[in-house]
């Protein structure tokens, strides 16, 4: 089975020189915890979580309303081709520790994400997508 096959496609970006606020917004608007970062030509640039605007702007003071998606945006992106088995995709989850994984075209065109909870529902691979969670649930070593 092909990533393309579980995966959610139509996911919508947004911008670096956008708020955090506008990214918060758009995420409480669409009911998810991760937004793609897109700069020009809808090239795929990082990832911002809500997790990344609470620990790297809230926490430390930062005003929503002018801090930049690009302040902190996590700008490394681990991902995988939508003609990619979901062996593979999961290996990938387990391997980063990340609970999703966007997707790209051989083009690298944005074309969906992919997360565990679609590995567990649409695969039917119960080993796999246990697997996957258990790796990427272990405690990570903190950053200090």
């Amino acid at each position: 089975m092909n990533v393309k096959d579980v995966m959610t496609a139509g996911v919508e970006c947004i911008r670096p020189s956008d708020s955090i606020a506008a990214a918060a917004a758009k995420m409480s608007d669409l009911d998810v915890g991760v937004l793609p970062v897109c700069g020009e030509g809808d090239r795929l640039v990082g990832m911002i979580s809500d997790r990344d605007i609470t620990v790297r702007a809230v926490a430390t003071g930062q005003d929503p309303k002018v801090t930049h998606v690009s302040d902190v945006m996590t700008p490394d992106i681990v991902y995988c081709y939508e003609d990619q088995d979901v062996a593979e995709a999961a290996e990938l989850m387990k391997e980063n520790q990340i609970r999703r994984l966007v997707v790209l075209n051989r083009t690298k065109g944005l074309v969906g994400i992919v997360s565990l909870g679609d590995l567990a529902v649409k695969t039917g691979d119960d080993a796999m997508s246990g697997e996957a969670l258990e790796r990427v649930s272990e405690p990570a070593m903190p950053v200090r």
